[in-house]
Formats: structure tokens, sequence, C-alpha cells
């Protein structure tokens, strides 16, 4: 197959078979030796590949490493096992960066020591876990409970930079806002941002671990709240993983309905950071508009779908309901009126002197820099980066669509709010094309409890970007190991980076235009 194609230099580089994998989604596998896995990671940067996921399986007595890497939207799964009573591996971070805070975790869940990592702080281990106790190993119970109150998670060795002139600004856990916990440390000379640090995980939820042993349903309803803005987009990457794993045919119509759902989502989430952008730099006409628009779209979301977010909407197998005549009309005649309503707006916001005042040249990510840190999504195609998994892979029913991809170079938060004003005005087109060309028939396949083991990865374009889940089924149809991985993994670290040189005060307006999940990196 072309995927395998794509790979076959890597393979004769690291003198190993390629395999595709055992499921339906096509993903080709090079199973290593571990002391081969330097060398792969070093061939693959060499190659040009980009670092897509890591993560670890606790299968007795040793521990699976899983990386999934691209090139030429082709995915490639490299797989090896470490003695768990030994479990170390070389680093991928000294290769991809990306990988950093995602082997970090790795490391706090399992224990596994990645040799050559650039950094050995602890990223998501709360206080409550002693050195020797890693919460994703299968000895470790899902209900047990600290015999002593936790302590404050207040000693994180963020890096020190001293000088003359230089001072710390300690931002958070807890904001002034309705936002979820991060804490962020500069270090600033007068109002210049010399560095900034990050510390995620203040909302660790646990929901690999109480991911195992769930039976299919509920393991959706877990996977549509990792991150609750991002609800569609997480059930219809955990069903597709599913559906790969067991070859499920799904039907035509459900697939346009799941795309339907997807691009709402995507218009909602847009909509809501342009106007936050807008109100970050006091333009409340625009925060205004957008929201009042925001509210409206959630308000016919709930009508049709009976959740504003669109909760538990996709199922294995399809979709949980229908779209009927009504709401086919109730949704052309909104899409009417929003591209009315958009089109009248955009000079408006395009002429505003006071708007690019504050956000051209602003929190600039350069191609190179958002390369490096591996970003795509709004976030990546400000920057230069056009991939799209919608267009790339072209996965049912995009594949029978023309995708627009909006793509800027400049890198700054002008970029990023103008890309998302674009995705907006195509989401109207395309959901239109999908009401007008929606299929007749079911919208659900009966799911089959497979007899044996199986897994399988689903890859799905969510509103922020990729997002790649794996989902391992035992011989009971039981779940064994779920790890879903958010497009925020890689744009965290990218806030890091174009924030430098710029102000204290244009910080919440890079943040916004990022809007990295907390949820969704704090598992």
């Amino acid at each position: 197959m072309p995927s395998k194609k794509t790979h076959e230099r890597l393979s004769q580089l690291l003198n190993t078979e390629l395999k595709l994998s055992a499921s339906c989604s096509n993903i080709t596998t090079l199973h290593l030796d571990h002391n081969n896995w330097q060398k792969a990671a070093s061939n693959a940067a060499k190659l040009n590949y980009r670092f897509a996921n890591i993560w670890a399986q606790d299968l007795g007595e040793n521990i699976e490493i899983n990386i999934i890497l691209e090139l030429q939207a082709s995915y490639i799964l490299l797989r090896t096992l470490v003695d768990i009573n030994v479990p170390t591996i070389p680093s991928f971070t000294p290769y991809f960066p990306a990988a950093n805070r995602l082997e970090r975790h790795t490391h706090d869940m399992f224990g596994i020591v990645f040799f050559a990592h650039p950094d050995n702080r602890r990223w998501i281990r709360h206080q409550a876990w002693f050195a020797e106790q890693f919460p994703l190993r299968k000895n470790f119970p899902a209900t047990k409970a600290p015999t002593t109150i936790t302590p404050p998670d207040s000693n994180y060795p963020f890096l020190p930079i001293s000088g003359s002139g230089i001072y710390e600004i300690p931002v958070g856990p807890v904001h002034a806002g309705i936002i979820e916990p991060g804490h962020f440390r500069f270090q600033v000379a007068g109002e210049d941002i010399i560095t900034l640090e990050e510390h995620l995980g203040y909302t660790h939820k646990g929901i690999e671990k109480i991911a195992e042993g769930r039976k299919i349903d509920a393991l959706i309803k877990l996977a549509g709240r990792v991150s609750g803005d991002s609800t569609a987009s997480y059930a219809w990457s955990a069903c597709s993983a599913l559906e790969n794993a067991t070859c499920l045919e799904i039907p035509q119509r459900a697939l346009h309905i799941r795309a339907i759902i997807s691009e709402r989502e995507r218009i909602a989430n847009h909509l809501g950071d342009f106007a936050a952008i807008c109100n970050d730099v006091s333009y409340t006409f625009a925060y205004y508009q957008l929201t009042r628009l925001k509210e409206l779209w959630l308000r016919l979301n709930a009508s049709i779908f009976r959740h504003r977010f669109m909760m538990d909407c996709i199922i294995p197998g399809g979709v949980a309901m229908d779209i009927n005549t009504e709401n086919y009309q109730a949704m052309h005649q909104q899409i009417l009126n929003f591209k009315s309503e958009l089109n009248g707006l955009l000079p408006i916001f395009e002429a505003h002197s006071g708007l690019h005042g504050r956000i051209k040249t602003t929190g600039i990510l350069t191609i190179e820099q958002a390369k490096i840190f591996g970003v795509l999504g709004y976030v990546g195609r400000s920057s230069g980066h056009k991939f799209d998994l919608r267009s790339d892979l072209a996965y049912p029913p995009y594949d029978k669509f023309k995708i627009h991809v909006p793509v800027f170079n400049t890198g700054d938060v002008l970029a990023r709010l103008r890309v998302r004003f674009q995705e907006i005005l195509f989401s109207l087109e395309l959901i239109e094309q999908l009401l007008n060309t929606l299929p007749s028939g079911t919208i659900h396949t009966p799911w089959l409890t497979p007899t044996q083991t199986v897994e399988g990865i689903g890859l799905i374009e969510g509103w922020r970007g990729e997002i790649i889940t794996f989902i391992r089924l035992n011989s009971d149809g039981l779940i064994e190991r779920y790890f879903p991985r958010d497009p925020s993994w890689f744009s965290w670290p990218a806030l890091e980076q174009l924030v430098l040189g710029n102000i204290v005060p244009d910080f919440p307006v890079c943040n916004k235009s990022i809007n990295g999940s907390y949820s969704g990196v704090d598992l």
C-alpha cells in the first residue's frame, strides 16, 4: 500500500520488516528491539518525520512503548518492549522536542526512565503518590485513596533566571476568570517577557486509569468528557479506534451526521475564541456580536441534538440521533443568517486599526518553530503548516468533499484570528454541502463484541487539530488501555516560545490565541 511504501526507507535503515496493523486503520508498524530505539529516533528525524504521539501499556513482565510518527500524511507506529523491572529506554526528545512532555507523562505514569531526556522533573505526578508508585501499572488500584492529607503542590522546581533588573511574576494556578487551573511563571525585565514556564496537571482526573475495565458504551461517555469543548471530536476519535479495531462498517448517513456535528463544534469554539481575543484587547463590539452568534449556535445544538455541546451523539457504529426535515430546515436557515452576519462583520474587523494594532506582530510563532513543536490545527496553519486530516488523510465522509484549508505565514495573533474566521466560513459551507448530500438509510450499525484481544487507532481532525486515540480491548470486550492525545500537548510548549520578547500585558491575548486545553493534557 502507499502508506507502507512511504516508510520503506526508515525500515531499511533499521533493518526491520514493515507490517500493516491487524486492524482496519492501515497504519504501518515497526516492531523494534529496545536497543534499536535511539537509532529509530535519529533516522526518523533525519528523514523529516513528525512526532505525533507516545503511550505505554503494562503487559505484565514487560511494558510496551508505542510511538506514532507521520510523514507525507502517512502514519507509522514504532513499538518496543522494556523489562518492567528495568524500564529504561532512550528518549526521543533530543531528536523531537515535541516528545518532551508526553515522555515525562509516560515516565510519571509507568516509571519508564527515558535516558538522555533533557528534563527529568515530574510533570503529572501528584504529591499523593510516592516515588515508586506508578498509577498506570496494573498493580495500582484506581480507587486507592491517600491515608493522609495530600501536601500542596507548591515545590515544583521552576528554572530560575538571575540578572540585573529581572524579576518573577507567578500567575495561577487559581485564576481570576472562570477557567481551568494552570501555573505560569514569568521571568521579566521591565515589561518584556524573558522566559515563560508552564506547570499544568492541576485538573488530573485519572481518565486513563478509570477507563480500564469499562464496557464500550461507558468508555465513549468518558471519552466525550475528556475535554468538554471537544466532546464530539473525542467521541468520534474513540469510536474510530474501536471501529478500526473490529472493522465495523459505518452507515453513510451516520458519517455525514458525525461530520455535521464535528463542524458545528468547530464553529462554536472558533466563535468563542474570536470573541475572547477581541475582549482581551477591549474590542467590546466584536465580543458582543460574536458571543451572541455563538449563543444562537449552541441553542440550535440543544434543540436538535439535545445538548448544547452535543454530548453522547456519536456512538460506536454511528450516531445516536437522526436529522429530520425540521432540523434540516433549521440548520439551513441558520447558515444563511450566519453567512450574512459574518460577511458583514468581517470588513469591520479588518478595518479596525485598534484591533490590528494590538494583535498584528504580537505572539509570533515562526514556521520553523511550529515545525519543531509539532503544532497543527489553527496554530500550525497560522504559521505556514497546512496539514489537516480532513483533506490530507481524507477519512469518510470528508473524502467526498473538497476541503479548503486556510494558511497564513505570519504566525502572529492576527493570523490565528484570521484562520479561525476563514474556518468558520468554510465550515458553514461544508455543513450546507453535507446537508444537501445527506444519504438515506440507517444511522447505526450494531456493535459486536470481539472474542479476542484487539486494538485500534482513531485519527480525527478536531477543532484544535489532530486527535489520536489508541484503544485496546481484552478478550472479554472490556477496555484494557485508552489513551487520547490532544493537540494541546504541542501547542502549550509553543505558547512558551511565542510570548518571548512580548510585553506582559500581551500574554492574555497570546494565550487565548493558542487556547490550549488544560483538561486535554491533564488526563
